[in-house]
Protein backbone atom coordinates (compact mmCIF):
# COMPACT_ATOMS: atom_id res chain seq x y z
CA UNK A 1 0.00 0.00 0.00
CA UNK A 2 1.11 3.55 -0.75
CA UNK A 3 -0.39 6.63 0.86
CA UNK A 4 0.18 9.88 -0.95
CA UNK A 5 -1.05 13.43 -0.86
CA UNK A 6 -3.15 14.34 -3.89
CA UNK A 7 -4.85 17.48 -5.10
CA UNK A 8 -8.53 17.72 -4.28
CA UNK A 9 -10.80 17.22 -7.25
CA UNK A 10 -14.47 16.71 -7.99
CA UNK A 11 -14.07 13.05 -8.90
CA UNK A 12 -12.37 12.25 -5.59
CA UNK A 13 -14.91 14.35 -3.66
CA UNK A 14 -17.72 12.41 -5.35
CA UNK A 15 -16.11 9.08 -4.39
CA UNK A 16 -15.62 10.15 -0.76
CA UNK A 17 -19.10 11.66 -0.46
CA UNK A 18 -20.65 8.55 -2.02
CA UNK A 19 -18.86 6.19 0.35
CA UNK A 20 -19.75 8.37 3.33
CA UNK A 21 -23.38 8.56 2.22
CA UNK A 22 -23.50 4.78 1.79
CA UNK A 23 -22.10 4.31 5.30
CA UNK A 24 -24.53 6.74 6.95
CA UNK A 25 -27.48 5.40 4.95
CA UNK A 26 -26.72 1.89 6.11
CA UNK A 27 -26.89 3.08 9.70
CA UNK A 28 -30.35 4.57 8.91
CA UNK A 29 -29.91 7.02 11.75
CA UNK A 30 -29.29 10.34 10.03
CA UNK A 31 -29.49 12.02 6.65
CA UNK A 32 -26.03 12.84 5.24
CA UNK A 33 -27.36 16.17 3.87
CA UNK A 34 -23.96 17.38 2.63
CA UNK A 35 -24.43 20.51 0.51
CA UNK A 36 -21.83 23.22 -0.01
CA UNK A 37 -23.02 26.82 -0.26
CA UNK A 38 -21.63 30.22 -1.22
CA UNK A 39 -23.32 33.62 -0.94
CA UNK A 40 -21.78 36.74 -2.48
CA UNK A 41 -22.43 40.40 -1.67
CA UNK A 42 -22.23 42.58 -4.79
CA UNK A 43 -22.60 46.16 -5.81
CA UNK A 44 -23.28 45.94 -9.52
CA UNK A 45 -20.60 43.62 -10.85
CA UNK A 46 -18.16 44.29 -8.01
CA UNK A 47 -17.86 41.68 -5.28
CA UNK A 48 -17.84 43.22 -1.79
CA UNK A 49 -17.61 40.00 0.22
CA UNK A 50 -18.53 36.34 0.36
CA UNK A 51 -19.37 33.54 2.75
CA UNK A 52 -19.12 29.82 2.14
CA UNK A 53 -19.54 26.56 3.97
CA UNK A 54 -21.66 23.45 3.90
CA UNK A 55 -24.48 21.60 5.56
CA UNK A 56 -23.96 18.10 6.85
CA UNK A 57 -26.33 15.93 8.87
CA UNK A 58 -28.45 18.51 10.73
CA UNK A 59 -25.79 21.21 11.06
CA UNK A 60 -24.39 24.07 9.04
CA UNK A 61 -20.69 24.95 9.00
CA UNK A 62 -19.43 28.35 7.99
CA UNK A 63 -15.99 27.88 6.49
CA UNK A 64 -14.95 31.34 5.32
CA UNK A 65 -16.37 34.83 5.58
CA UNK A 66 -14.55 37.68 3.91
CA UNK A 67 -15.35 41.30 3.23
CA UNK A 68 -12.89 43.07 0.96
CA UNK A 69 -10.90 45.59 2.97
CA UNK A 70 -12.27 48.73 1.34
CA UNK A 71 -15.85 47.64 2.23
CA UNK A 72 -15.28 46.70 5.87
CA UNK A 73 -17.22 48.53 8.55
CA UNK A 74 -20.40 48.67 6.44
CA UNK A 75 -22.19 45.68 8.04
CA UNK A 76 -21.60 43.52 4.97
CA UNK A 77 -20.21 40.63 7.05
CA UNK A 78 -23.21 40.80 9.39
CA UNK A 79 -25.57 40.82 6.41
CA UNK A 80 -23.85 37.80 4.87
CA UNK A 81 -24.20 35.85 8.14
CA UNK A 82 -27.84 36.93 8.43
CA UNK A 83 -28.52 35.85 4.84
CA UNK A 84 -27.17 32.37 5.57
CA UNK A 85 -29.17 32.17 8.79
CA UNK A 86 -32.37 33.33 7.06
CA UNK A 87 -31.85 30.95 4.13
CA UNK A 88 -31.42 27.88 6.34
CA UNK A 89 -33.60 28.78 9.37
CA UNK A 90 -36.57 26.57 8.40
CA UNK A 91 -34.60 23.86 6.64
CA UNK A 92 -34.51 21.39 9.53
CA UNK A 93 -30.96 22.22 10.53
CA UNK A 94 -30.24 22.47 14.24
CA UNK A 95 -27.33 24.89 14.47
CA UNK A 96 -24.60 26.89 12.72
CA UNK A 97 -20.94 26.28 13.58
CA UNK A 98 -17.71 28.11 12.84
CA UNK A 99 -14.23 28.59 14.15
CA UNK A 100 -12.03 31.65 14.06
CA UNK A 101 -8.61 32.67 15.32
CA UNK A 102 -7.93 35.34 17.94
CA UNK A 103 -6.48 37.66 15.28
CA UNK A 104 -9.62 37.33 13.18
CA UNK A 105 -13.08 38.00 14.59
CA UNK A 106 -14.16 36.29 17.84
CA UNK A 107 -16.00 39.36 19.19
CA UNK A 108 -17.72 39.92 15.83
CA UNK A 109 -19.34 36.48 15.98
CA UNK A 110 -20.33 36.93 19.62
CA UNK A 111 -22.04 40.21 18.68
CA UNK A 112 -24.08 38.22 16.13
CA UNK A 113 -25.30 35.77 18.77
CA UNK A 114 -22.78 32.95 18.39
CA UNK A 115 -21.85 31.29 21.69
CA UNK A 116 -18.30 30.20 22.45
CA UNK A 117 -18.17 26.43 22.96
CA UNK A 118 -14.46 26.32 23.68
CA UNK A 119 -11.15 27.96 22.89
CA UNK A 120 -7.98 26.06 22.08
CA UNK A 121 -4.97 28.14 23.14
CA UNK A 122 -1.84 28.21 21.02
CA UNK A 123 1.15 28.31 23.38
CA UNK A 124 3.54 29.55 20.68
CA UNK A 125 1.36 32.39 19.38
CA UNK A 126 -1.76 33.71 21.18
CA UNK A 127 -2.92 35.31 17.92
CA UNK A 128 -3.56 31.73 16.79
CA UNK A 129 -5.78 30.82 19.73
CA UNK A 130 -8.71 29.09 18.05
CA UNK A 131 -12.32 29.86 19.02
CA UNK A 132 -15.16 27.41 18.29
CA UNK A 133 -18.65 28.92 18.09
CA UNK A 134 -22.21 27.69 17.73
CA UNK A 135 -25.54 29.41 17.12
CA UNK A 136 -28.77 27.45 17.39
CA UNK A 137 -31.67 28.06 15.04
Amino acid sequence: MVIERVAANKELDKLIDGAFLQHTSRAQIVDFNHHPFTFVAREGTEILGAINGWTIFNELYIDRLIVLEKYRGQNIGSQLIQTVEDHYRDSGLHNMNLCTYAFQAPRFYEKLGFKLEFMRPNPQNPALDKYYYVKFF
